[in-house]
């Protein structure tokens, strides 16, 4: 058996690659690759004819475990165990890739990150942040040195000021990615000027929105891309120390940019005298506890001083007192991610991508309702309906698309008139949502609008830090009138007091949270105000997701099984066996376990 095939017979040497980020390795990555070891023993293969990669994410969860064989690069997708026995002897062995399993083939390259081909998930994306994540070993610091990885330093080291750089910087556009969109190379230049003792880099890798996973998986892709931007970013405002604050969940990403950091230092790129210029810079992590508001730049710095992470009051901005009193550049990991490609393609190529106001791509984690779930990075001014549609693959079991909500829980939820609304800061803006770090949740026919605002709103009034009333105080009464609605105990004026308490919640909050808090309510009032009146004045959920409203009765249907008199908990269901059953309203509690229990479709809902 294992003498079966010799090394001739293996048609190249050939490179497979797997995903080994978590959304494969919860699909079973790590049993593939402990059964592809297997396979091999079988087949006679060693690591000679056949090399095993393992990389992050190339952004395909929906179609995970996800591998990559090469020469071709070719892609398949919802690889099993089982199917490695053909993968190994049709394509390894004799050349020929197994067509079911494919996803795409014949993938073009541009410059040093990759143009994939002009269909299906890749066709309408181009990646610059993500332009080695799923391609190259994560953990090995040749792979990325390959793909002219520590180029761009060396470069800016050897022949650019730091005034060059900033410049470079602020001449390509590049807004940053972590939700407010401020002028990278404007903030570059005041910390740069800024007087003080010492200087800062901040990369904030402090992740916290439900649905999002776009910094995660840049780092866990690819971790090298970020450390030169912070390094690049440290000689540009006269830094010697960098910090990147991560929140403690992401264990994977954080074991790989500890590898990264200490490959760096071994190297010669982190320490004294990098690539033997004059610059020093050292990096090291600093775990968060997980708190939302640690997003916010001042409560993160407060959270690395070792107090509580909460905000500040500004001006003064962090560029001119920030980290322990000093000068301190804070971007977020996508942010660092694009500052190597700007510095090697040069700031005109980059600004040529994207829209006028809106320079390059933008990495999304696209969740919900869409059939294609997964990370997506597309030049700014592409559409909501082209990622959701062309990219998405549209909304499973053709279900009717009704909203998607962008931004994160601060965002807003916009209906399908939107669609054609170009993905950038200001059309985001106009259309009552936000960019924000680049969550993407789209929701189908079958969701309630009341119920999906009281889901956001009660995310970020949990995570408030309690700092300043309206936050703190506001967007609790609004919490607590959402809640009366979708129990229907609505009262007419609630929805103008929704609106009252999210505008001067807007108005009045401290930091970037609160402000955006109301966001999801007042976006949903908006676009989707009948449901609201539904609600309250019909008591009636369209979608019936709020168990409260619904009403359960028993149809002609019923033989008197009496299932679901047996299960009911609060003895509201009557009647003697072969006869038609009945609920009582009054007693009923609405638990469902009738409509469950019965195997004649006799149980309904209004």
């Amino acid at each position: 058996m294992a003498e079966k095939y010799k090394r001739d017979d293996v048609v190249a040497a050939r490179v497979i690659t797997l995903c080994d980020g978590p959304g494969c390795m919860h699909k079973g990555s790590k049993e593939l690759l402990s059964a592809l070891k297997d396979g091999f023993r079988e087949k006679g293969l060693s690591y000679r004819d056949v090399k095993v990669n393992l990389s992050g994410c190339l952004g395909m969860c929906a179609r995970g475990p996800v591998m990559i064989v090469n020469p071709g690069y070719t892609i398949y997708g919802n690889v099993g165990k089982a199917d490695l026995e053909e993968i190994l002897e049709e394509h390894i062995i004799k050349g020929k890739p197994v067509a079911r399993l494919v996803i795409e083939e014949n993938h073009l390259y541009n410059k040093f990150f990759r143009v994939f081909g002009d269909v299906g998930f890749f066709g309408k994306q181009m990646r610059i942040a993500l332009r080695n994540c799923g391609i190259i070993d994560p953990e090995s610091i040749d792979d990325y040195l390959a793909l002219r990885g520590y180029e761009a330093l060396a470069r800016v080291l050897s022949s650019m000021s730091p005034e060059e750089v900033v410049e470079e910087v602020k001449r390509s556009g590049l807004r940053g990615r972590g939700g407010a969109g401020f002028p990278t190379g404007l903030k570059w230049d005041f910390t740069r000027k800024a007087a003080g003792e010492k200087k800062y880099v901040i990369c904030n890798a402090d992740e916290g929105d439900p649905g999002a996973f776009m910094d995660r998986s840049a780092i866990e892709g690819d971790p090298h891309t970020v450390l030169e931007g912070i390094i690049i970013g440290g000689y540009a405002v006269g830094a010697s120390r960098g910090i990147i604050y991560i929140r403690a969940e992401y264990p994977l990403a954080i074991r790989r940019l500890e590898k990264a950091i200490k490959d760096a230092r071994e190297h010669g790129i982190i320490g004294e005298n990098i690539l033997g210029s004059d610059f020093s810079f050292d990096v090291e992590i600093k775990l968060g506890a997980g708190a939302f508001v640690c997003g916010e730049e001042t409560a993160l710095i407060h959270s690395i001083e070792g107090s509580r992470g909460m905000p500040r009051p500004r001006p003064p901005f962090p560029s001119v007192s920030g980290l322990f009193g000093e000068p301190t550049l804070i971007n977020n990991v996508e942010t660092w991610a694009n500052i190597p490609v700007i510095i090697m393609d040069g700031a005109d190529w980059f600004s040529s991508v994207g829209t006028e106001k809106s320079k390059g791509t933008k990495v999304f984690a696209v969740a919900g309702k869409v059939r294609n779930t997964g990370l997506v990075e597309v030049p700014m001014g592409t559409t909501l309906r082209e990622i959701i549609f062309d990219i998405g693959g549209g909304i499973p079991e053709d279900k009717k698309f009704k909203a998607v909500q962008t931004g994160g829980p601060s965002g807003g939820c916009l209906p399908e008139e939107y669609l054609d609304t170009p993905i950038d800061y200001e059309s985001l803006a106009r259309a009552g949502s936000i960019m924000g770090s680049g969550g993407m949740i789209v929701i189908d026919e079958d969701s309630c609008m009341v119920g999906i605002a009281r889901f956001f709103l009660e995310f970020t009034q949990n995570e408030s830090c309690g700092k300043c009333t309206p936050c703190r105080e506001g967007t609790k009464r609004m919490l607590e009138i959402l809640t009366r609605i979708t129990e229907g105990r609505g009262m007419e004026g609630d929805i103008e007091k929704l609106e009252r308490l999210g505008k001067t919640i807007k108005k009045a909050s401290l930091c970037g949270l609160g402000q955006s808090a109301p966001n999801p309510v007042l976006s949903t009032i908006k676009n989707f105000r009948e449901e609201y009146e539904e609600h309250i004045k019909e008591k009636k959920c369209r979608s019936g997701e709020c168990r409260n409203l619904l009403e359960y009765y028993i149809t002609e249907d019923c033989v008197g099984c009496t299932a679901c008199k047996k299960v009911c908990p609060a003895g509201a269901v009557t009647g003697s066996p072969r006869e038609r059953h009945a609920i009582d309203i009054e007693k009923c509690i609405k638990c469902g376990q009738c409509l469950a229990a019965c195997k004649f479709n006799a149980v309904k809902t209004a």
